[in-house]
């Protein structure tokens, strides 16, 4: 014979005890609340001006007052251009990147990848360190007809997964158009390194938060270059800036072929590529 609990606190409370609807009715009520609660929370940590809320680093401003030198960052917006066919696979640029932002070692911001194709489509691709020390000549055992460098980097994407995702409003986007990591914030959950679909993030080995591109914000906002750009001996990368009248890659990307990393994912990339191939990915 079934038994029933001689009051709700012998079954914390289950629906089987609930003595009336209104009680049902009042535990939705609150389920709806709580519910709304949280999607008002992440609404507003999407929404909220993050200028504000990451205000804390002292090692990027976020408000247009803190910046040096009378930057102003409404008056720019940056893009990245790579011209996969002038690549060279020095390694020069990604040497540069690990000096400048002391990046740790087996850890990278920007590395190359070096694609051999072979006559029936198939792609040998292969990154030893990031493509740091060069790309030794090696045999695949295919009939390869094709063969080009890939450097990547973050895309620094408009509509960014990683920012969406952050639980605590740490990855955020400048207003001059740079993803960055507020490493006062970050607690390391890695959230972000699992969102974004172009594997430019990792999780610091020492500081134990999220570290990535900045396009070398503490550079750009001073005049200067990022310094994978001035390495770079064949120019095949390069730092544009959109409202800037005659810069040369904005003129680039308005007037010639350019491509994005998977745009299917309507990510809004803002790093273009000339002379991207299909079996680049």
């Amino acid at each position: 014979m079934p038994t029933t609990p001689a009051s709700d606190s012998d079954c914390g409370g289950c629906h089987a005890c609930t003595p009336n609807d209104g009680t049902r009715r009042d535990f939705l009520k609150q389920g709806a609340k709580a519910l709304g609660a949280s999607v008002a929370t992440i609404v507003l940590c999407d929404m909220t001006d993050l200028t504000k809320i990451a205000e804390a680093s002292g090692a990027t401003p976020r408000r247009p007052d803190l910046f040096t030198d009378g930057y102003d960052w409404t008056k720019h917006r940056y893009v990245y251009l790579v011209d996969i066919r002038k690549c060279i696979g020095c390694g020069s640029c990604v040497r540069a990147c690990s000096q400048e932002n002391n990046v740790p070692p087996a850890h990278f911001r920007t590395w190359v990848e070096r694609y051999r194709v072979s006559r029936t489509g198939e792609a040998v691709i292969d990154s030893d360190n990031g493509g740091m020390d060069g790309f030794e000549p090696s045999m695949t055992g295919k009939d390869i007809t094709k063969a080009f460098f890939f450097p990547k980097l973050c895309c620094h994407c408009t509509h960014t997964p990683c920012v969406q995702l952050c639980p605590v409003c740490a990855s955020y986007r400048t207003v001059d158009g740079v993803v960055l990591v507020d490493e006062t914030r970050c607690i390391g959950c890695g959230y972000c390194v699992q969102a974004c679909p172009y594997g430019s993030r990792f999780i610091h080995p020492v500081t134990h938060t999220a570290s990535k591109c900045t396009l070398c914000y503490h550079r750009i906002t001073r005049g200067l270059t990022t310094a994978c750009v001035q390495a770079c001996p064949v120019e095949a990368r390069m730092l544009g800036d959109m409202k800037q009248v005659g810069d040369k890659v904005a003129e680039i990307i308005a007037t010639q072929r350019v491509q994005i990393l998977q745009p299917e994912l309507l990510t809004d990339p803002n790093c273009y590529y000339l002379g991207l191939t299909k079996e680049a990915r």
